[in-house]
């Protein structure tokens, strides 16, 4: 066994591998960028090794720079992770040409399953079922916009070298076909260095299944079930869950087998993952191998009660598979969350900025949270917006769904706009509770799941105004006692006035809403009592603040809230939806930095591709003008209405802030 291992990632993955490393008495080396140099997984590490700024292809995507911390550190293997250089077949080979072992498969492997057009035919050549499509190496526009043509639409361009639904499209016409390969090729380029295309059938509605395997360098291979990833956004995974809801043993066993196929077809060795789309006939088709641990390992972990990364250590060490196929189980179901800083509410496009506060629920064996930040820490432009997956056990799927929905409730972040309430909505939707899902799930039910506003929810106004009153009586208290002089009249923090209740008024602004509120004290009542009036609805409360907590009664109603307090801005946790809010100020005629509806903006910090129109064009409302890259994903930017392009204040390449704007656009009059 290692002594020693360099982890070539950062963030939770990094982390998950030190913990398992630890317990197994390895010493661990981390490396970090500019922008990680406070990070966790570099505080949890033996030692570590700084390796450049802050943009990936200068530090984590940099091989010379990862061999050469190896080398200093006397690592004897590197673990790579998932995504950066992973799954990279020339980082694989200087690792090998240095004596350095690589914790994966070997280099024809990732070279085998590198390229999807490649995989494909492997597979079918093993008798792996394959989706109807073109994977050639000729690729002419024409001759990829022709297979589409001849298997009918809609189809799915990918490209031959990417994952994480990166330089992917669906096209659902040929009138779509030559700009959704335009864009695809674009963004592989800048996300792999790869910008060939697959163009495959697309199935309408599919599940998508992938299979855990693991193989040994002695000729033994097995499969750890099955987990069912068809929860999806952008084509990226957000829950996953093991085992698959409803899949037959007899299916499971088919699947199973398969890609165990897939694993010897090309002789694998490690921790692996064969997807497939399985249709709604119970047919299945090879979807792709990713040559890695994958991002929901832990989902198998909880239901095999197995350690993925000690096998992976064991396995690279030269070791025998731990155990036979006939010796593994399933136990009971497991679900996992990502946590992401992305907005739900407009098109999950990823957020950056800092946990202020971060609140999560126990850990148990029933509750797992695997994660690289802690509170206070930024969600960069640089890196993927994942802030943690929260993975919950559970003896079975019903009760597993209720563990999740607890603990999602009680996993707290302000600071950074998140995922957390859509991921709570979405485990209590009906048809997720049911299972009736495929991958389009999410966008089939967008109207029950995004958008729900807190003018829905008038207790929270209530919570938030009681919590702004029993503040203010904090602050004086907590003045008086530090002036020394707390008889003062100015440092009293009593409501009494000689001829009317004290009343206190509020505007809160909760997302685009604005709320009135007056809340007066009750005089003849005790201190902390109150008669709350938000908007229409009046409300008794009185309650108790101890820090962050607020412990209040509302029309009887007793409520428990946290409440976290960031310049001038509030996030309130209770029963209820997240409510962030702030007090809003009076309107002095100042607007002169809102963005007007014909202001074309950053939605978040990022780097110009191109301009797809030039200036002074007349384009019609929808057309794409410019395309914006941003954590590792393309945005378009659109015209708002009918009008002319006059400038364009950002060239390509150029890092622009989020809310900079980006086009000088005049409205067809």
């Amino acid at each position: 066994m290692f002594d020693k291992i360099l982890i070539a990632n950062r963030g939770e993955i990094a982390c998950r591998v030190i913990k398992t490393a630890r317990e197994m008495g390895i010493l661990t080396v981390a490396v970090y960028s500019d922008a990680d140099r406070n990070a966790l997984h570099v505080s949890m590490a033996d030692e570590a090794i700084y390796i450049g700024a802050s943009p990936a292809r200068e530090s984590y995507l940099d091989v010379d720079k990862i061999i050469d911390a190896a080398k200093i550190s006397g690592a004897q293997a590197v673990h790579p992770g998932y995504g950066f250089l992973s799954e990279n077949a020339e980082f694989c080979r200087r690792c090998a040409a240095e004596n350095i072992v690589f914790i994966g498969p070997p280099t024809s492997a990732i070279v085998a399953m590198g390229s999807k057009a490649a995989a494909k035919d492997i597979m079918g050549k093993a008798g792996v079922p394959l989706v109807p499509g073109y994977h050639g190496d000729d690729q002419n526009p024409e001759i990829i916009r022709q297979a589409a043509n001849d298997m009918g639409y809609p189809v799915l361009l990918k490209a031959t070298a990417g994952g994480g639904g990166k330089g992917m499209r669906q096209v659902w016409s040929a009138d779509e076909f030559d700009s959704a390969l335009q864009a695809a090729k674009r963004e592989a380029l800048n996300g792999f260095g790869d910008d060939t295309m697959l163009v495959e059938k697309y199935l309408t509605q599919p599940r998508h299944i992938e299979i855990q395997v693991f193989c040994d360098s002695h000729g033994n291979a097995v499969y750890l079930f099955e987990r069912d990833c068809s929860i999806q956004r952008r084509h990226q995974k957000v829950i996953e869950e093991a085992p698959a809801p409803g899949l037959s043993a007899a299916l499971r066993s088919e699947m199973g087998n398969a890609a165990v196929r897939a694993a010897q077809a090309i002789d694998y060795v490690g921790a692996g993952t064969v997807e497939f789309l399985l249709d709604s006939d119970g047919s299945f088709y090879f979807m792709e191998m990713n040559t890695r641990l994958q991002v929901e390992h832990p989902v198998t972990e909880m239901i095999t009660g197995l350690d993925l990364v000690d096998w992976q250590l064991r396995v690279a060490a030269g070791g025998v598979l731990p155990l036979k196929q006939d010796e593994l189980q399933i136990r009971g179901h497991a679900i996992e969350a990502r946590i992401y800083a992305e907005d739900p509410d407009n098109e999950f496009l990823p957020q950056t900025g800092t946990l202020h506060f971060l609140e999560t629920p126990s850990e148990s064996a029933h509750v797992r949270i695997d994660t690289g930040v802690r509170e206070t820490d930024e969600v960069s432009v640089f890196y993927d917006p994942m802030i943690a997956k929260l993975i919950v056990w559970d003896e079975d799927r019903d009760a597993a769904l209720r563990r999740l929905s607890s603990a999602l409730k009680q996993y707290r972040i302000s600071g950074v706009i998140n995922n957390i309430d859509f991921l709570h909505t979405l485990s209590r939707h009906p048809a997720f509770v049911a299972a009736d899902f495929d991958t389009g799930f999410i966008g089939k039910h967008e109207a029950s799941l995004i958008g729900i506003t807190q003018a829905q929810n008038p207790s929270s106004l209530a919570l938030a105004a009681l919590y702004l009153v029993l503040a203010q009586k904090q602050r004086i208290h907590d003045f008086a006692e530090a002036s020394g002089e707390a008889n003062s009249p100015w440092n009293n923090p009593h409501n009494w006035r000689p001829n009317q209740d004290a009343e206190h008024r509020f505007t809160l602004k909760s997302g685009d809403d604005l709320h009135t509120v007056a809340v007066t004290a009750q005089s003849s009542a005790m201190d902390s009592a109150f008669l709350i009036h938000c908007n229409d609805t009046a409300f008794n409360a009185s309650g108790e603040l101890a820090g962050r907590v607020l412990k209040a009664d509302i029309n009887g109603r007793q409520l428990t809230a946290t409440i976290s307090a960031h310049g001038g801005s509030y996030s309130l946790f209770s029963a209820e939806p997240t409510m962030h809010f702030a007090i809003h100020g009076p309107d002095l005629g100042d607007n002169s930095n809102d963005a007007g509806e014909d202001q074309l903006v950053a939605p978040m910090n990022g780097t110009v591709v191109s301009h797809l129109v030039d200036t002074g064009s007349t384009v019609v409302k929808g057309t794409p003008l410019m395309i914006m890259e941003a954590m590792k994903m393309e945005h378009t930017i659109r015209a708002p209405a009918d009008g002319i392009v006059k400038a364009f204040y950002f060239q390509a390449g150029e890092l622009v802030s989020g809310g900079a704007e980006l086009i000088q656009f005049e409205r067809a009059e």
